[in-house]
């Protein structure tokens, strides 16, 4: 169904309904900052020890966070897209969203492998970090833009009814 500025709508009015209602939507808003904050940090610390060769451990550990905040965020993300599309993953309003997590996924559990086996040199696995930082900041993108489209969307649906 498209809305009135010819754009199909994120959410029907129920799925709005229970996406303002859910407390997964809190605990998403409350993740995703704290994911960037790691994240930011863990940048920093890689960056650092890939041009000092200094902090490798600070740099490990950071990278564990921000794989554990992910996977974190993408559980909780995909128990409120149930609650909200009634489908745990690959709601069509994130399709998108949902298949570059996957590599975003991909890449940071790559790292662990790597980690974990002992895979490649440090250097190496911090590189496949920095890749997986890389996709995570498009992927952060297409959820800010969605985020954006919703607010507009649910502004334009305000300003209709009023």
């Amino acid at each position: 169904m498209m809305g009135f500025d010819g754009v199909e709508p994120l959410y029907t009015a129920d799925q709005r309904k229970r996406r303002d209602e859910s407390v997964w939507t809190l605990i998403q808003g409350l993740l995703a900052p704290i994911q960037f904050l790691i994240f930011g940090v863990s940048l920093f610390l890689v960056i650092r020890f890939l041009t000092t060769g200094e902090g490798e451990g600070a740099a490990e550990i950071s990278i564990l966070l921000k794989t554990m905040a992910l996977y974190a965020i993408m559980i909780t993300g995909s128990i409120w897209e149930k609650v909200v599309f009634d489908e745990w993953l690959f709601a069509k309003a994130f399709f998108w969203e949902d298949v570059f997590s996957m590599a975003v996924l991909a890449l940071h559990t790559a790292y662990l492998l790597m980690l974990f086996n002992g895979w490649g040199t440090t250097h190496e696995q911090m590189y496949v970090a920095l890749a997986a930082y890389a996709t995570y900041v498009i992927n952060a993108g297409q959820f800010l833009w969605k985020l954006r489209i919703a607010r507009l969307q649910s502004d334009n649906a305000l300003a209709v009814t009023a």
